[in-house]
């Protein structure tokens, strides 16, 4: 299975998520600019990484296609906690992985409790 897919720019709203760069963002801004004389609508969208917060700015031309990132969303139960990262265990595989810990779950997690996480571009992370 693939974990992206390309959509028209008409598409897209602001809280959706893109690939910009090869990075998978949150969208925070949208702008689309009229077709000039001799040229194609323009879209500019400005996002943030769902990862890292790093701040992405795209303009392209109304033809092009966005990449989106296929998110999956699955449960995991915390096994143990150590420093900034929990063990975790998948709650249909059972596989136990370790996944980072982000800043604003820091103190929320807690051992034996379950928690969600995303899987993003064959990444892992906690999410609330």
């Amino acid at each position: 299975m693939s974990d992206i897919k390309h959509v028209e720019p008409n598409s897209l709203r602001v809280g959706n998520y893109v690939i910009i760069d090869g990075v998978a963002c949150i969208i925070k801004k949208l702008d689309k600019s009229a077709p000039g004389k001799h040229g194609h609508a323009k879209f500019r969208v400005e996002a943030s990484g769902i990862i890292n917060n790093e701040k992405k700015i795209v303009v392209r031309s109304a033809h092009d296609k966005f990449e989106v990132p296929i998110i999956e969303k699955k449960s995991a139960q915390v096994l143990n906690i150590s420093g900034d990262s929990a063990n975790v265990m998948d709650s249909e595989t059972f596989e136990t992985f370790d996944i980072k810990i982000p800043e604003e779950l820091k103190g929320k997690i807690e051992e034996g409790k379950t928690v969600t996480y995303w899987i993003v571009l064959d990444q892992k992370m906690l999410r609330e």
